[in-house]
């Protein structure tokens, strides 16, 4: 048997030796998950011979069930149960799994042992006896909690029964009793409530309809649906839109009283060219040799009271949704539009950050006061960029833009690009995404599309709100030390936080990278990595290759999300950050707001577990929010391409997968597949490795981002698919 050698003669190790030690070591540690460094450090297993033996074993012992593996990276100690409770993910092909409770490693359970159990339920699993060979693999014996009890889709009815056609893809029948259609027809879509779900006998579920949406194809009626499939709302209940048309508009004396008056300082909102709720605005004057600049944010709290049913509702939805066509508002049109809205030449209550910035943008002083304001001008951000623009040099005469606010707009921009440049050199990632929108006509046939980049305009605004977000972080989570020395504990407050990325994906990202000429390191301190990721960023721009490493780069990235438990954010390298400036379509926004009110009145800090809880809400809704935008951008692409079956378009290649080859539009980057069996010039292979698709017989090959011809041939807009093939 071969012995492994420690470093500076240290004791040699057999397999069985170190099997020995493995085997101790996480069972004195039954409850621990270690990380490989850990274990290397714990054990001395300091040579790279031992610690990759010890990964081998590790994963030997994996498989037979004595440790489970959490992450590529760390293990526990199994606990040898055979009952495990965990989260049910359904697959279309009935390879599902389920992932445990404080795991990430799924375990797989078969269709028919899944007790038709749907994605996304609580379901407790019995492991099975292992196959020699053989995957780990579980049944559902029990499924705990639902995940949802209303599906959405197409109505089918026929002579003895009706059922559902539902947008998800799901193993089971949905069907519908005649006396339950509420008045539904063939090809109405529509929303459905289970009555009962499959058992032992029953193997379909029974449900009956709660809302018809509309005929297939008519515009609300298919928005909707994308809303009602994630659960999310789609029209207001009329009770709250009640209670906000009974608030009163006016201001009284006595508030106005209470807050520092900026009606007479320059005020303007600078929002896209559609927006009716301007949660935000900026003011700037001078003071001395320093510059005064107000971040003015809606003050929601004051009129939407905690508790309140306007307050309910708003908790509940967590945050506005941003269709192609439409707004899909937090708070009820009264207040979002109206009455909160900075809108210009009306008096307005505002919660503001002022800071007190050199020629530097350096801040000097802020504080933090709730405010009333009267905005100056409402812009859109276009206008903005044409003012900033027409100010650079060579410009002619007549393309300068005429503004007389021009002097205060440029001053913003000049100070906003000073913030800007810092945040990047103390280590913010750069990230320059590409939205795609639509124009859409009344009915909302997409009649255009284009991609929206980021400007000078809109990075003015957002260096601002980064500021006025990091000074309210840091002036409720940074603590000065007590009386006694000791630092004193932070009051609560949602946090928006990002964790470092994961390693695995980084070293994912620099291997995919590296396919193309780049070079880039994968692990280091956070500083190192987010330089290297910027410094991938700047090589990439204009290349054809640059979306796709940008996805890649992107899922690399851990997801934002809010907790009271501050980590600190990664992607923009702030220590602290939070979310205080959009009140109107954000409800953590409103949490800060309340609690920022509190703690200046002397109040105690509010409960962690309860505004845990919201936090984790805020995240899980945001994150839904997103799923139906996307979905709500495919339709309207797959729509919009459909004029266009049969024309030819220049493309690019924009992902290669085993089964087919995504292309992305030159001209209005809509992403469509030419699937493997319409290349019919070749048997093709993917090489995964190399990330291609190459010909076995004349060796031809699709490599990401390669320019190439193609034809639409296909448009199902109810399956949000769009099809292509090469052109001739």
């Amino acid at each position: 048997m071969a012995k492994t050698r420690s470093k500076k003669g240290g004791k040699r190790l057999t397999r069985a030796q170190l099997i020995e030690k493995l085997e101790a070591f996480f069972s004195s540690n039954p409850n621990e998950t270690f990380s490989l460094k850990q274990i290397f450090k714990i054990l001395r297993l300091d040579t790279h011979p031992l610690k990759m033996l010890a990964i081998d074993i590790m994963e030997e012992m994996a498989w037979d069930d004595f440790l489970i593996k959490i992450s590529d990276t760390s293990y526990k100690l199994a606990d040898n149960t055979q009952t495990l409770i965990g989260t049910f993910q359904a697959k279309a092909n009935g390879r599902n799994s389920v992932i445990p409770d404080g795991s990430e490693t799924p375990v797989f359970v078969a269709e028919r042992n899944s007790l038709y159990a749907m994605n996304g339920d609580r379901v407790q699993i019995m492991m099975m006896a292992r196959k020699r060979n053989h995957i780990r693999e579980a049944r559902v014996v029990e499924i705990l909690q639902r995940k949802k009890d209303q599906f959405v889709g197409k109505l089918k009815v026929d002579k003895g029964f009706a059922y559902l056609l539902p947008t998800e893809s799901i193993t089971t029948n949905i069907i519908i009793p005649k006396d339950k259609l509420k008045k539904g027809k063939t090809n109405d879509k529509a929303v459905v409530k289970v009555i009962s779900w499959p058992d032992g006998e029953q193997r379909s579920i029974i449900a009956e309809v709660v809302d018809i949406l509309g005929k297939q194809g008519d515009n609300d009626a298919e928005m909707h649906t994308i809303l009602a499939q994630y659960g999310l709302p789609y029209k207001y209940p009329k009770e709250v839109e009640d209670a906000a048309n009974k608030i009163p508009d006016t201001i009284t004396k006595e508030e106005m009283e209470k807050r520092e008056d900026f009606r007479d300082v320059w005020t303007c909102t600078i929002d896209p060219h559609d927006a009716k709720d301007f949660d935000d605005a900026l003011s700037i004057r001078k003071e001395g040799n320093l510059w005064e600049v107000g971040v003015h944010i809606a003050d929601v709290s004051h009129y939407v009271t905690e508790g309140s049913i306007i307050d309910k509702e708003a908790q509940k939805r967590a945050t506005s949704v941003y269709l192609v066509d439409r707004t899909i508002p937090m708070l009820p049109e009264r207040l979002c539009n109206y009455i909160c809205s900075l809108r210009p030449d009306e008096e307005k209550l505002a919660y503001s950050v002022i800071f007190l910035l050199d020629e530097e943008a350096n801040v000097k002083k802020y504080r933090i006061v709730h405010t009333v304001i009267k905005s100056n001008r409402r812009y859109a951000y276009e206008e903005v960029q044409a003012v900033i623009e027409s100010s650079k040099p060579g410009i002619m005469n007549r393309d300068k833009v005429e503004d007389p606010y021009s002097e205060q707009l440029l001053t913003l921009d000049r100070l906003a690009k000073k913030l800007r440049e810092r945040r990047f050199k103390n280590g913010s990632v750069r990230f320059d995404r590409e939205e795609m929108r639509f124009d859409v006509d009344e009915k909302g046939k997409p009649i255009r599309c284009y991609v929206k980049r980021s400007q000078d305009a809109n990075k003015l605004i957002e260096e601002f709100m980064l500021l006025a977000n990091k000074t309210v972080a840091e002036h409720v989570g940074k603590v000065k030390k007590s009386k006694g020395g000791k630092p004193a504990k932070a009051k609560t407050l949602p946090y928006r936080i990002h964790d470092s990325p994961d390693p695995q994906k980084m070293e994912t990202l620099r291997s995919f990278v590296t396919k193309f000429g780049y070079k880039m390191k994968s692990t280091g301190t956070k500083g190192a990595t987010a330089r290297a990721v910027n410094t991938l960023m700047d090589e990439i721009e204009g290349k054809p290759e640059s979306n796709a490493i940008q996805m890649v780069a992107l899922r690399a990235m851990m997801k934002a999300k809010y907790s009271v438990h501050n980590i600190g954010h990664f992607g923009l390298a702030f220590d602290y950050y939070t979310h205080f400036t959009s009140p109107i379509r954000r409800y953590p926004d409103t949490m800060v707001h309340r609690l920022l009110t509190r703690y200046e009145e002397g109040g105690k800090s509010a409960s962690e577990d309860k505004y845990e809880e919201l936090c984790e809400h805020s995240s899980q809704q945001e994150q839904t929010a997103a799923m139906a935008e996307r979905d709500s951008i495919k339709y309207k692409m797959v729509e919009f391409m459909g004029q266009f079956v049969g024309e030819e378009f220049e493309a690019h290649i924009s992902g290669l997968t085993s089964y087919g080859i995504y292309c992305e539009i030159d001209e209005n980057h809509c992403e469509g597949m030419i699937s493997l069996q319409d290349l019919k010039d070749d048997y093709y292979d993917f090489d995964e490795k190399n990330f291609c698709l190459v010909g076995r017989r004349h060796h031809n090959r699709y490599n990401l981002g390669d320019p190439i011809t193609i034809k639409v041939s296909k448009a199902n807009v109810e399956k949000k698919q769009l099809d292509f093939v090469p052109a001739e």
